[in-house]
């Protein structure tokens, strides 16, 4: 028995809702967005405020803390503790009301903010704050941390936004907080009346001062206000059960002013004489936090000014007001809500790109939200910036700069003693910097385990003294988040970097982005958790497994800490054996949406294979793992005997599939794909002979032969070869039509010829070495985590492809005007430049372009080979510029490829969709096929609701005649199967209309 058992037990008996004391429950939680760790004894989701009194009851009587937990984005600590964690989100997470004659709202502690605002708008009305992580934090982590958010030089906080609220004390005192001392506990009101003078003098008076508790809030002359009192207080008073907060009408229309500074200090300087023109945002952000500075003013820095209005003239209007008043060095205007969204998202997402450095160095929070007057905020940052250098460090503040409040990562050394002792000597003496301009040590997100250690450099001991009689009013028993605000914990002690190993793991991947250290991988998740946004999603695609359960498990944060509870050895202690980690990887359907949509670039579908190439290292593996992963191997053998009618013909007798699906570990519910009568390979090499036969007789005729002025190879990627061969046909009539001359790739080695002083001269077939093989991406074997085998199959195309990955770069079309005039290769063999890989297959492509450096970094070949794979859109854009596609007129419906998205990108596509007359958006999500992973058994009813969330309806929502475009093998499947909907490749598309030539013949 565990040594939290009894309390285990206690808690069952006493609770309706989930009770979670096992290792995966644990380690979920042990984290919140912050630099600090603790290990809870457990975790209750529990249905109602019943339910949390019980709670309160037993751990009162146990002596266990309590932590009441939203969104775990918390970017202090106060969402981690060491006794009982309440999850809030699970149950409580209702909207319970709203009034729009009232503008209010009554809401459960759980729900999400987003939730509050799609209820508001059909309304005209709004939650004020809105914090950047609005997506997935909740109401109850608001209030508890005063949130504020992008809007707050409108809005204000969170406390401004609050009515009144129904709080459990930590005895199980059921109180309803208001203004005129409503809901007081018993002594409040008694200690505000001892200490009038201090509560009157002792807190500084600016927009974003979040430190502390608000005490100042119950004075007579601001209306004795518990509820105001009670926001920010960071779950140590009571725990929230409801709340009814006030809602503020939503403008009509917005526009979005973006001012260009040379520096942050610059815009910081001419934040604060913008505000008497009634913005909605005042926000900053410096250069270094931009990708790209593309479709962005002139500038080092960038104030973000949004105004508001009843049409869209007047909130241009004011827009142009904003500019006119601002000595900025340029300006832009944007009114369109795509281009905002667009500009918005760069902002938000800030908090996770800002985790790193331009050299890639990590970077964290602990002074993430200080905030001082505004109009102090230009020397504030100066005397910050200074500070940094001092200590050798470096930072890139953004932030809320109408309100003088600054968020900014620093790159502190958190791994070892000398980094630390640096973080908290920087932290001492930036909190006395911040005093001195007159500021809060925090601005927006509590002080919880960061600052709360410091506070009397704020407010004196005698208010910090203030603030624990007021805790022991509330809390006598100290049960709710010891250690946070009152009688804190050392701001250098729980540090989540503490319990990793200091030397890097052996690994299979390189993991270049993180100097070959798969624990600095793990660390890049900070727990911002835009993967758990729900709702629409838009274009994006992470992560749809969490979207489909709800699960912090299936969520990439959840899957993360579990492997960075894995590294630390100490909840976890089975290392790459632990069933919890496979066990929340096992619905993680390796769409790399992460890759692209989490801020800091977390790839789980990566860390998912190095996982599972670890965890099965010397062990029987799974059954789908043999089935699906060698699935090339099975193909390839079907074809060399010619038995796909064969296979067909078995598979369709559902005796037959059922046991192959049972022996294959296929979910029942599938059905297996029909293989082409003919790959795609071998109609390719009859039709080229074909060609050349047509050539030889022109030269015989005297004629010159009419060569292709490119040259590129076409990819027989397992899916087109063996599966959907028509794809391949399709995209090879679209290519010559453009001009491309398509070349098989080869089969054989090639053997180099080289000159005397090593160049490359030319090459030709090897004799020494007439074995057929294939060219293959490894994607099967990477996605199931045969990473030893997934090696040996790219480093055996690589072989086969040395000699056109020897030859010079592609030169640059624009750099030369001959280029598109010289063949793509003359008599005696030579090329002036490589031809490209066209891969159709978008997952296969992005094996290649990814995948395939990271396995094998230290093989330049790699490198060669994923600079020069392009995609089908991608290959008549750079070979073929000047050629117009046919015009379709129709309209179009699908989904984007979740590797497309997250890894190649699918700016061209839209350019030849767009070129070709097709209209209309491919949707974002994931089809839930994921190639091996619908088919697995088990995964049947997850594949299908991720289908459901975006896929299926937009299908079925199409109008008749609608093209449904699919360029993965795994998304037409998916649609085929559970839609009976034909999808087609994006080349199919396209080649139905061009007329009928010399294929045919073949």
């Amino acid at each position: 028995m565990s040594e939290f058992s009894e309390l285990e037990a206690e808690l069952r008996n006493a609770v309706r809702g989930e009770v979670g004391f096992d290792v995966t429950s644990r380690a979920l939680v042990t984290m919140d967005a912050s630099n600090y760790r603790r290990v809870p004894a457990g975790v209750v989701a529990p249905r109602d405020a019943d339910d949390v009194a019980a709670v309160l009851e037993v751990c009162r009587t146990r002596g266990v803390p309590v932590v009441a937990r939203g969104g775990g984005t918390s970017i202090a600590g106060q969402a981690t503790g060491t006794g009982v964690v309440l999850d809030l989100t699970r149950h409580m997470n209702r909207l319970l009301g709203l009034d729009p004659a009232t503008r209010t709202a009554v809401v459960q502690p759980g729900l999400v903010l987003d939730r509050l605002q799609e209820a508001a708008a059909p309304h005209g009305l709004r939650f004020g704050p809105d914090p950047s992580t609005h997506g997935r934090c909740t109401l109850g982590g608001m209030i508890g941390n005063n949130s504020c958010g992008s809007h707050s030089v409108a809005w204000g906080t969170t406390a401004d936004s609050v009515h009144e609220l129904d709080v459990l004390t930590a005895r199980g005192r059921r109180l309803r907080l208001g203004r005129d001392w409503a809901g007081a506990p018993d002594g409040l009101r008694e200690l505000v009346a001892g200490d009038l003078a201090l509560l009157r003098t002792g807190f500084p008076e600016l927009p974003r001062r979040i430190s502390g508790y608000a005490l100042d809030a119950l004075l007579p002359e601001k209306g004795a206000d518990v509820a105001r009192s009670f926001c920010g207080s960071e779950g140590t008073l009571g725990i929230l059960t409801e709340a009814t907060v006030r809602l503020v009408e939503s403008p009509r229309a917005r526009a979005l002013a973006v001012l260009g500074y040379a520096d942050e200090s610059a815009a910081a300087e001419a934040a604060a004489g913008l505000l008497p023109h009634g913005p909605l945002t005042v926000e900053g952000m410096a250069a270094d936090l931009v990708p790209s500075a593309t479709g962005l003013p002139r500038g080092g820095a960038w104030l973000f000014v949004e105004t508001g209005g009843e049409s869209a003239a007047e909130a241009r209007a004011r827009a142009d007001a904003v500019v006119a008043a601002a000595d900025a060095l340029d300006a832009l205007v944007v009114t369109d809500a795509a281009g905002q969204r667009a500009l918005w998202r760069v902002r938000e997402d800030a908090a996770g790109t800002a985790t790193r450095m331009p050299d890639g160095r990590e970077a964290w929070p602990g002074w993430e939200d200080c905030a001082v007057p505004p109009a102090r905020l230009g020397a504030y940052l100066r005397d910050f910036r200074a500070l940094l250098t001092a200590h050798g460090l470096r930072g890139t503040p953004y932030g809320h700069f109408g309100d003088g409040c600054v968020h900014v990562r620093i790159d502190f050394d958190l791994m070892g003693e000398a980094g630390v002792a640096r973080f908290r000597r920087f932290s001492e003496e930036l909190a006395d910097v911040v005093v001195a301009h007159g500021g809060s040590l925090s601005g927006e997100h509590g002080d919880g385990l960061a600052r709360a250690e410091l506070l009397p450099r704020m407010y004196g001991d005698e208010l910090v003294a203030l603030f624990g009689r007021a805790k022991g009013i509330w809390d006598p028993d100290d049960l709710l988040n010891p250690g946070v605000l009152v009688r804190p914990a050392p701001l250098d002690a729980n540090l989540r970097f503490a319990v990793l190993p200091r030397e890097p793991v052996p690994v299979a991947f390189g993991y270049p982005a993180d100097g070959g250290d798969f624990s600095a991988a793990v660390r890049r998740c900070v727990g911002v958790a835009k993967c758990r946004t729900t709702g629409p999603s838009g274009a994006s695609v992470m992560c749809p497994s969490f979207r489909v359960t709800g699960e912090e498990e299936h969520s990439t944060r959840g899957r993360a800490r579990l492997l960075h509870e894995m590294l630390a050895g100490e909840l976890v202690t089975d290392g790459w054996r632990s069933t919890e980690v496979r066990d929340a990887l096992d619905l993680c359907l390796s769409c790399k949406g992460c890759r692209s949509d989490c801020p800091v670039g977390v790839d789980m579908a990566t860390y998912k294979a190095e996982f599972l190439h670890q965890h099965y290292a010397g062990r029987r593996r799974p059954a789908a793992h043999y089935s699906m992963g060698w699935l090339p191997r099975w193909l390839r053998l079907v074809a060399r005997t010619r038995t796909a009618a064969a296979v067909n013909a078995l598979a369709s007798v559902r005796p037959l599939a059922a046991l192959a699906k049972r022996l294959g570990g296929i979910a029942p519910e599938r059905r297996i794909p029909r293989l082409a009568a003919e790959p795609f390979s071998r109609w390719q090499r009859r039709r080229q002979r074909g060609r050349l036969r047509g050539w030889a007789a022109q030269a015989r005729a005297g004629r010159r032969p009419e060569l292709p002025a490119r040259l590129a190879f076409l990819w027989p990627d397992t899916f087109t070869e063996y599966l959907s061969p028509e794809v391949g046909r399709a995209a090879v009539r679209v290519l010559e039509a453009a001009g491309v001359g398509v070349v098989p790739l080869p089969t054989r080695r090639w053997r180099a010829r080289r000159s005397d002083d090593g160049g490359l001269e030319g090459f030709g077939m090897s004799v020494l070495n007439p074995r057929r093989t294939r060219a293959c991406c490894g994607l099967t074997y990477l996605s199931t985590g045969q990473l030893d085998r997934a090696r040996a199959v790219l480093r055996e195309t690589l072989d086969l492809l040395e000699p056109f990955l020897l030859l010079p770069s592609d030169p640059d079309p624009d750099s030369d005007p001959d280029v598109d005039s010289d063949p793509a290769f003359d008599p005696d063999g030579e090329f002036p430049f490589p031809p490209p890989f066209v891969v159709l297959e978008p997952s296969c492509a992005a094996a290649l372009r990814a995948d395939l450096p990271e396995l094998l970094p230290d093989d330049p070949r790699a490198a060669r080979l994923a600079a020069r794979v392009l995609t089908f859109a991608e290959a008549l854009e750079r070979l073929a510029p000047d050629w117009a596609p046919p015009r379709l007129d129709r309209p179009v419906t699908g989904q984007t490829h979740c590797h497309q998205h997250a890894v190649l990108g699918d700016t061209p596509d839209r350019r030849l969709r767009e070129a070709a007359a097709l209209t209309g958006d491919l949707v974002g999500g994931c089809c839930g096929l994921a190639g091996n992973f619908g088919f697995e058994k088990g995964h049947f009813e997850v594949s299908k609701a991720c289908a459901e969330e975006q896929l299926l309806p937009a299908v079925r929502e199409a109008e008749p005649g609608t093209v449904v475009l699919a360029d993965g093998f795994s998304c037409r499947t998916q649609l085929e199967q559970l839609a009976g909907v034909h999808a087609r490749h994006l080349a199919e598309v396209l080649a139905e209309v061009l007329p009928k030539g010399l294929e045919e013949e073949a």
